[in-house]
């Protein structure tokens, strides 16, 4: 009987999808589960919906809920982290300021102005959990969904030897897109892919033993097809491999897509020009903040089922307790050279076997040059961030965000420079003090 700690449980769709994920195996069905929150209405909720699944589903898990981490954390076996640190405030100024001054981020959780400040104000609160496990289950195995992936999980490995892997559902969700795009079952596809997270590539992608880029190269030269993903189908065309997360990720992830509303429209196409529009992540999010707080009117307590998602936490969690080998794609550090041509300090994602004996990542050699040189534009950018955030550099953190694509793309050194202290400024409560 495992116990599994959620940190950040009143995410309540989200965090119900994981409770349903360990509760759809009937070796987990009887977990001990603890669901964590510092908002008590939405921990409520959560725990509303998870006790109706466990009736529901007739099954002997427990559920417990908690306002306070280190009830939560007491001798976990698995600890799944999903925190939003700071709320609404610091994710505006984070997407307002750097648009103003003509950085036009579309999400804004993964590297650029947005997700460097996001893990600036996520990184101290992560510090803290480690330490907390450290001392209350130190066998514990950190399963971390929040974003920034790269640079949260790349502080971790720096400072603390709590094991620690990363969790992305965009793997998966690339496979559903190119199944749909060449019209072949995505249980049929077979796929070797890495890279970093949301930057990763299907280095290999067939389907009965043949090549499927021919048919997705194919299906890009329909116009209604191309329209569905156009930045990843031109990466493809340029680069020679299919991107891991959407288009509307990828196109402020490089210094070639985001440079003016023409090419934004054009990009977002005649039927998806609104996918690629600035600061649709920040708006979404706010919109949806009030569902978030009235988030059981979606839901009926007796018509709430045990059901499994395409997350990875479940089938991992399996794995490791059951001994059923499996190969997910995971985000870990590169110290063995998973990649060999990237740095073996990066965070990197790729294919991983898990069993009873725990998670080992393979060697995946070196990816072609081009792929692996896109890649180290973001590596060099984390890097920089990372120690800015560990070490209270304010030098570092200038220098994280010169060396994004995007803004590099955009401003002159001083402007960005300019746009950094203001960001600084702003989020001043939120993120460590910089020297």
């Amino acid at each position: 009987m495992p116990k599994i700690a959620f940190i950040g449980a009143g995410s309540m769709v989200f965090a119900k999808n994981l409770v349903g994920d360990i509760l759809s195996f009937e070796e987990l069905s009887d977990s001990r589960i603890t669901l964590m929150d510092i908002d008590e209405h939405r921990l409520e909720q959560t725990t509303e919906v998870a006790e109706a699944m466990v009736a529901n589903g007739n099954v002997d898990a427990t559920i417990e809920s908690t306002t306070d981490r280190r009830e939560a954390l007491g001798d976990a076996d698995y600890v799944l982290n999903m925190i939003n640190v700071g709320g609404t405030e610091p994710f505006e100024n984070e997407i307002r300021i750097p648009e103003k001054y003509g950085v036009k981020q579309a999400i804004g959780d993964t590297l650029g102005p947005g997700g460097i400040f996001r893990g600036l104000r996520t990184i101290p609160t992560m510090l803290d959990l480690a330490e907390d496990m450290e001392e209350l289950c130190p066998d514990a195995l950190l399963l971390n969904y929040t974003n920034p992936m790269a640079i949260i999980c790349w502080a971790l490995y720096e400072s603390t030897d709590i094991e620690t892997v990363g969790l992305c559902h965009s793997v998966p969700h690339t496979a559903e897109a190119i199944a749909e795009y060449t019209d072949i079952p995505q249980d049929e596809l077979d796929y070797w892919v890495a890279g970093i997270n949301h930057m990763a590539w299907f280095l290999e992608c067939e389907w009965r033993g043949e090549d499927v880029y021919p048919l997705l190269r194919e299906a890009m030269t329909d116009p209604e097809t191309y329209e569905k993903d156009t930045v990843r189908f031109e990466l493809l065309k340029h680069f020679g491999a299919f991107v891991t997360e959407s288009s509307h990720h990828n196109s402020e992830y490089h210094p070639y897509f985001r440079t003016d509303e023409e090419l934004i429209a054009e990009l977002g196409g005649t039927n998806y020009a609104e996918r690629m529009e600035t600061a649709t992540y920040l708006e979404g999010w706010k919109e949806r903040s009030n569902e978030r707080d009235n988030a059981l009117a979606e839901f009926d307590d007796e018509e709430i089922r045990i059901e499994r998602s395409e997350e990875y936490a479940s089938r991992l969690i399996h794995s490791m307790e059951t001994d059923t080998p499996r190969r997910l794609n995971l985000n870990v550090s590169n110290e063995n050279g998973a990649i060999a041509n990237l740095e073996n300090d990066a965070c990197v994602e790729v294919p991983c076997l898990i069993d009873g004996t725990g998670v080992r990542p393979c060697s995946v050699g070196e990816l072609p040059p081009q792929l692996a040189a896109l890649n180290r534009t973001h590596v060099n950018v984390q890097r920089l961030a990372v120690e800015g955030a560990l070490a209270g550099d304010r030098e570092r953190i200038h220098q994280a965000i010169k060396l994004d694509p995007l803004t590099a793309a955009e401003l002159t050194l001083d402007e960005i420079h300019e746009m950094t202290e203001e960001l600084i400024e702003a989020n001043e409560a939120y993120i460590p003090d910089l020297n």
